[in-house]
């Protein structure tokens, strides 16, 4: 079977599709056979990319729930897996990026955050791990992030949400594993999306491209394709003897060692001078 077809006949359900990573996600799981719904909380581009979707000759639906409603989290299970007629990948990518010094965080943001980033994850999985388990099995892909391994300052509130989901995944992966279902995550880097034009003042493509070519190893920042093929590697039977990782997908990121200023030169330093041979 070639990658084009790896999702072949598999029903999938990814959060948080209308824009970025998401939406890419969903088009990549269809371009490779998969049938899709979409979910979005606010207005988006989820039914464009439904029907970019049926063109490839895939079924496809949007729907809506606010992830700070249980109610409207577990009736998205549902209505998922009616159209569907089942599903076989649910890929937990909605989220809320957020930023505040530590000391100013306020408990109606704690609450958002946690509710919205990880509470939701936790009971739509729960719901959608309880139908694969009677229906014979099923992967779980959760999207976290770098702030979840790595620090960063005014990020307390956020990293604790993607740190709780590389813990939910581990853990539930080994509960789940024996039975069929299969969990792992995701971990971005940068990775350019609109949210980058809407929260960073003047920020540009060329701006992302110099910035990136300085800092990551890679010399570019992610793209959205780049999370979605691995999602649907994750997710498809290449990968059944994967359970409860996480993958760091940063373009070396999180391997560069903070202390080195300059990863492209040989450095001048030569430690081991004086007791290591030829140094």
């Amino acid at each position: 079977m070639s990658s084009h077809e790896a999702l072949k006949g598999k029903r999938t359900l990814v959060t948080g599709s209308g824009t970025g990573i998401g939406r890419e996600i969903a088009l990549e799981f269809a371009r490779q056979g998969s049938d899709v719904a979409l979910h979005f909380a606010k207005d988006s581009g989820a039914e464009s990319a439904a029907e970019e979707i049926r063109q490839l000759g895939r079924r496809a639906t949007v729907i809506q729930a606010n992830f700070e409603n249980l109610d409207e989290v577990e009736a998205l299970a549902a209505k998922a897996a009616d159209f569907l007629g089942g599903i076989d990948c649910l890929v937990n990518n909605a989220g809320v990026t957020f930023n505040r010094p530590f000391l100013k965080i306020k408990r109606e943001q704690f609450d958002f955050i946690f509710n919205v980033n990880f509470r939701a994850m936790f009971f739509l999985t729960q719901r959608v791990a309880e139908a694969m388990l009677k229906s014979g099995g099923g992967a779980v892909c959760n999207l976290t992030s770098v702030h979840g391994v790595s620090g960063a300052p005014e990020h307390a509130l956020y990293a604790s949400t993607k740190g709780a989901i590389i813990a939910f995944t581990r853990t539930l992966s080994v509960e789940l594993a024996h039975r069929g279902v299969r969990v792992n995550a995701i971990a971005p880097g940068w990775v350019t999306v609109e949210n980058y034009f809407k929260a960073v003042p003047g920020f540009t493509e060329e701006a992302a491209a110099e910035a990136t070519h300085r800092m990551i190893p890679a010399a570019r920042p992610g793209k959205p394709i780049d999370v979605a093929k691995l999602a649907a590697f994750l997710c498809s039977d290449d990968a059944s003897y994967m359970i409860g990782q996480t993958v760091i997908l940063d373009g070396g990121t999180t391997a560069l060692m903070s202390l080195i200023s300059d990863f492209r030169n040989e450095s001048p330093n030569r430690f081991g001078r004086g007791y290591v041979p030829g140094a």
